[in-house]
């Protein structure tokens, strides 16, 4: 069978992590920058131990009972296992510890730290230690020959040193050869790899290896040549971290970009690759005392597990002696030319032989061996069964024995097939639950959304779920016996949702809990055919959604009737409902270089069904993956992928998907997420949890919900005209679901709409006045045409004060265009309003109402002609469907209704309209009756004069003769309809 890669789990919080198995293999031990050593069973372990250790620890070693650390005090600490009991501190360093490891026969543990310092220790007495000197850069590496003559280490500038030590009591130290084989760094950030390098066991003349940049250089013993590179032509990423299988016949790397290779080193090919199903850097490796199993970590804080191995990699190997040359190029790839290599390595673990099926001359045109399976032409690429590894046909000679006699090489066919160098897949992500937190957890929620919380808690104690609503109005809290091992859930006002995985004794079951049915059976539950299990769910009004393995999507009653079903383009990511609305995410293809090929559907399942997003591609951040999707409390679409970009469907613009937050930047540090739980629009809201050091939340204690600002990514939002603009445009985005539910026949609130429309024309006068003050005409008329038509009679005031006549008469007839366009829809929608059976009817909250999270639950949808049950659905507490009645249309409302409104927006929210003061344009119109009654006054005794009087009138006299010199300057030429306006306000 072919090699397979495990699905990853959550293992520590985000940052560098170790693994190493125990002596006999009966368990897995990592470690993380949590601080805590966890001890796994098996990767399936869902409670596993864990022992705190410190605030971090770097890296750990295992061996007779005893438990090694390297922490983040800068001490390398000794621990019983399993109990966990600490037992001293081996040794101390000046900076923090980077590697720890055991000699092979566990007395002595050596250490290298950031302070150029390598220490030797005695596990029983920690007083006898050796400080090895030499190094000029942090101590990355450190790894014990099997003979205890000699020991390796790595630094930071990844020149790697062999130093000598026979004996521990020896006084001295011995430099025994330098290898300079990269490039120098004097900063670990900047360091390529962590250069965890090893040495082979005890079983052949190649020892030590050594990662360097793409590649694996192999070094002999005793003469420290280099005799041979491994390298793999498929995968041009950086070596992290290598390991010896317990044969020492072959050699496992893992790479940056999240590649695990093996190589039969002998042969030099790669005979296993397979990719981490997140691309995250590989920064630990153990292989199993058995040969069949190597455990690694990330940098992300995950565990995965390779498994297979014997099988896989002997189904690909070709280093078994041959008696003749191949005919052809297949018999490179025999099973059965390579069964006797891994099956030897097995052997020699102390694992059971597996039978090996020779192959005796068969003819070299059989396509099945005479083990009765296919033959493995190549390794496996991701998780592609079909894919061929071609980059393990690159083959290096070995060199000859000192005695004169040839090594055993491969046969290196005659015509080499090309290497693929283009794009490499990225493994899909698999199906989730928006608002869920991962299954493998003991304690986990299964759904927290705008109505209530679904908690899972699966341990030796109990296996119970937990429901909590947010508003205690609509149900009391649940606590069910999950009896089934239900995993995915869903939650909404009127029932919830559960759904299991199938076994191979039982079918995958869907289960709802009906709490708003009248009757007494609130109960039902469908199971679903043989083979087929339920792998995303959702809750709408009156009806419930399951996407299922077989790509089909199963749709049903609220009361469990089966309704429609059909299948779907592609294998279910996840779903979301809301009202009458469902979408649907579903993988549309392969995706390559991190990137996840995504589409989505959104249908409406009210009585007229249709589909609104017709299946186009989901954007995401580059080298991400979906991390949530739903709907916001009014019902707009929205996503949040890995990245922390929150994305909302704008349906003004033909259903595209504008960013409107980014939760990194409010993030303090790099391992910090923000895990979203609700969305609202009116009040503009993103409600989520803030998890310091992980991307997920605990459940106790009961994380508390922050509210992030949204922020549109326009440029130059640190100036005024780019806020002005991000204000505008997000206001313009976040008040689009008024004429979507208008258009849908719910009824909405008329007053919030009329405010939000005023603030938005606020916004464009004030980028107005911004704009004429720069003198940037052109772009006044630009945002003139975006503004109403009594906002564009206000604009042409301003600019009448601000003497620019050329921009009055070009306002002036955008004006005249507007009102001349609104007759003509005033008249085309004269006649359907008389018609029309079902017209929309504002209404506004009732005074001391709270605020539900679902908007739909406050509003009524038109789609009856009028009842006599209308005014007593008004009585009921539940959400009612009523007609509304017919009504004229409404004439739209001006924003100013006199001069003095108009005139003090004016001077407070803008800026000013002229330089003139009040007192100037009083004394330029009376200047002539100063002069009159005292024709010998100069300039000086005429504005003395003038202020004298003006001094007499009263405040409510200046305040009018202002506000008529105002209006009395309109320019010559001024339309009819502007000088009707101007007498109306008068």
């Amino acid at each position: 069978m072919p090699c397979e890669v495990k699905p990853i789990r959550y293992g520590h919080s985000e940052g560098h992590t170790d693994v190493c198995f125990h002596e006999d293999g009966s368990c897995i031990v990592t470690c993380g920058s949590d601080g805590d050593v966890r001890v796994w069973e098996s990767l399936d372990d869902d409670d596993p131990k864990s022992i705190n250790v410190g605030e971090k620890a770097y890296s750990l070693a295992l061996r007779n009972g005893k438990l090694v650390t390297a922490v983040s005090n800068n001490t390398v600490q000794i621990h019983t296992f399993p109990d966990g009991d600490p037992d001293g501190i081996l040794t101390r360093f000046t900076t923090s510890a980077n590697h720890v490891t055991f000699n092979a026969s566990g007395t002595r543990v050596a250490a290298g730290s950031s302070d150029f310092m390598v220490k030797v220790v005695e596990v029983t007495d920690s007083s006898k230690q050796k400080t090895l000197r030499g190094h000029d850069a942090p101590v990355l590496s450190v790894a014990f020959d099997p003979t205890d003559e000699f020991l390796v280490s790595g630094k930071y500038d990844c020149t790697v040193h062999i130093i000598s030590w026979i004996l521990f009591h020896l006084a001295f130290q011995t430099r025994v050869v330098n290898w300079n084989v990269l490039p120098k760094c004097n900063d670990v950030s900047n360091a390529k790899s962590l250069c965890r390098l090893a040495w082979q066991p005890p079983s052949g003349k190649v020892q030590p290896c050594i990662p360097v940049d793409m590649s694996v250089h192999l070094y002999e013993r005793k003469s420290w040549t280099h005799v041979g590179t491994l390298s793999d032509d498929l995968s041009a990423q950086v070596v992290n971290v290598v390991v010896w299988s317990p044969c020492g016949k072959f050699l496992a790397a893992g790479s940056v970009g999240g590649i695990l290779s093996v190589w039969d080193v002998e042969a030099k090919l790669c005979v296993e690759r397979q990719k981490h199903e997140r691309g995250y850097t590989i920064c630990g490796m153990a292989w199993h005392p058995s040969g069949g199993q190597i455990a690694f970590t990330d940098t992300e804080g995950c565990l995965g597990l390779l498994d297979g191995l014997c099988a896989s990699s002997s189904s690909s190997s070709s280093t078994a002696a041959v008696s003749k040359e191949p005919k052809d190029y297949d018999d490179l790839f025999d099973e059965e030319d390579a069964d006797g290599l891994l099956d030897q390595c097995v052997s020699d673990s102390g694992s059971p032989v597996k039978n090996a099926v020779e192959d005796d001359d068969d003819d070299d045109d059989d396509l099945m061996p005479a083990t009765g399976k296919p033959r493995n032409r190549g390794s496996f690429l991701d998780d592609d069964d079909n894919s061929q590894d071609t980059g393990s046909l690159k083959v290096d000679k070995l060199a000859d024995d000192d005695g004169g006699s040839a090594s055993l090489r491969p046969v290196v066919p005659a015509v080499p097939r090309p290497v693929y160098e283009g794009p490499m897949p990225t493994p899909p992500q698999k199906a989730f639950q928006p608002g869920s937190t991962p299954a493998h957890l003991m304690h986990r929620f299964m759904m927290w959304n705008s109505v209530g919380i679904v908690r899972c808690y699966n341990d030796e104690q109990d296996n119970a779920i937990d429901v909590e609503f947010h508003d205690t109005a609509v149900h009391h809290a649940m606590h069910l016996t999950n009896s089934l091992d239900h995993c995915v859930a869903d939650l909404s006002q009127e029932a919830v949702l559960l759904a299991c995985e199938g076994t191979d004794e039982l079918a995958s079951k869907l289960q709802c809990l009906h709490f708003s049915s009248w009757d007494t059976n609130k109960e039902w539950m469908v199971d679903l055919p043989k083979g087929e299990d339920v792998q995303a769910l959702c809750l709408g009004h009156g009806w419930a959604a399951v996407g299922t393995s077989a790509m089909l999507l199963r749709i049903f009653s609220i009361g469990g009737v089966q309704r429609e079903i059909f299948s779907l383009p592609g294998p279910v990511v996840c779903l979301a409902g809301h009202g009458e609305q469902l979408l649907i995410v579903y993988h549309r293809g392969t995706g390559f270089d991190g990137d996840q090929a995504l589409g989505v559907q959104l249908l409406q399942l009210g009585r007229k069904k249709r589909q609104i997003i017709h299946g186009e591609p989901l954007p995401l951040s580059r080298k991400s993956y979906l991390a949530w999707m739903g709907f916001s409390a009014e019902g707009t679409p929205c996503s949040v992928d890995s990245e922390g970009v929150v994305r909302m469907l704008n349906r003004s613009v033909g259903n595209t998907w504008t960013p409107v937050c980014n939760t990194r930047e409010s993030c303090k540090s790099k391992s910090d997420h923000y895990w979203v739980v609700g969305i609202h629009e009116n009040p503009q809201q993103l409600r989520c949890i803030p998890c310091k050091g992980s991307r997920f939340p605990p459940t106790l204690p009961r994380p508390a919900v922050s509210i992030l600002p949204f922020k549109l990514p326009l440029c130059q939002t640190s100036t005024e005209k780019g806020q002005m603009e991000e204000q505008y445009w997000r206001s313009l985005l976040f008040h689009n679901h008024f004429s979507f539910l208008s258009s849908s026949g719910y009824e909405v609130n008329e007053e919030s709409q009329r405010q939000q429309e005023k603030e938005q024309q606020e916004a464009l006068m004030k980028m107005f006045a911004l704009s004429c003050k720069l003198e940037r005409e052109f772009r006044c008329v630009e945002l003139a045409e975006m503004m109403t038509q009594s906002v564009v009679t206000l604009a042409i005031r301003y600019a009448s004060r601000s003497r620019r006549m050329l921009l009055a008469q070009r306002l002036s007839e955008l004006a005249l265009e507007k009102a001349s366009q609104l007759e003509e829809e005033e008249e085309l929608d004269e006649e359907p309003a008389y018609h029309s059976t079902a017209q929309r009817k504002s209404t506004g909250s009732p005074a001391g109402q709270p605020r539900v999270a679902n908007v739909l639950d406050t509003m009524t949808m038109s789609s009856r002609k009028p009842s006599a049950l209308t005014s007593s659905s008004k009585q009921s507490k539940a959400p009612v469907l009523k007609p509304l009645a017919p009504k004229p249309r409404s004439k739209p409302q001006q924003l100013f209704t006199s001069s003095s409104d108009l005139w003090s927006y004016l001077t407070l929210a803008l800026v000013p309209l002229r330089p003139k003061t009040g007192f100037q344009m009083w004394l330029e119109e009376n200047r002539k009756n100063i002069l009159a009654d005292n024709p010998d006054l100069e300039e000086t005794e005429i504005i003395k004069e003038a202020m004298g009087r003006f001094r007499t009138l009263s405040a409510e006299a200046r305040l009018v003769r202002s506000c008529d010199e105002r209006l009395n300057c309109l320019p010559s030429g001024t339309p009819q309809f502007l000088v009707i306006i101007k007498k109306k306000n008068q």
